[in-house]
């Protein structure tokens, strides 16, 4: 029997809390949402690991190129940022004004996404890569855009990703340029 004198433990239940219920309700949206961006990592990377030692490796590249181990980190810190997007918006619901347009934006940047992996280092084509990137770049605009509108905090999620996007364009020209 607890000593009457020892203040109780403080617990939560679910029922009194909704900030609880609701984190236990939406957490399978969120590995959802989470899931998605790096599916399309998955498709991207099933052309690019490959072509790496065999093609990559033999191109030249620009002198600001960074180191390759750079490369997965960064990857993984936006694809996990552009989940975490995902379902901020996701969360607002369907019905909420622009949630449908941003949702859509948000696909067609991600095919893009994965169409440049799969144009760059498995079809081996900077140039086509680079008007793909182009199109990406103008479609994650229009994605942060349509995302600030519904929620400030997914919509700055997507800035380091447009930002790192924007050197790739630069370092994608740069390779088709010193590779003709």
């Amino acid at each position: 029997m607890p000593d009457p004198r020892t203040p109780p433990l403080i617990t939560v239940s679910k029922r009194r809390c909704p900030m609880i219920r609701n984190i236990t309700a939406s957490a399978p949206a969120l590995i959802v949402c989470l899931a998605i961006p790096f599916i399309a990592a998955a498709i991207g990377g099933f052309f690019t690991g490959p072509a790496i030692p065999v093609w990559y490796a033999n191109l030249v590249k620009p002198s600001f190129i960074p180191p390759s181990w750079l490369f997965g980190p960064v990857w993984t810190a936006l694809y996990a940022m552009m989940g975490v997007a995902l379902f901020l918006i996701w969360k607002e619901g369907p019905a909420r004004p622009g949630v449908r347009m941003a949702l859509l934006l948000f696909a067609g940047q991600l095919a893009l996404n994965a169409a440049w992996s799969v144009l760059f280092f498995g079809l081996r084509s900077p140039g086509i890569a680079f008007a793909d990137i182009i199109a990406l770049w103008l479609l994650i605009l229009a994605t942060l855009a349509a995302f600030m509108r519904i929620s400030a905090p997914a919509g700055a999620l997507l800035i380091p990703y447009l930002a790192w996007v924007s050197f790739a364009a630069v370092l994608n020209f740069s390779i088709w340029r010193l590779n003709p």
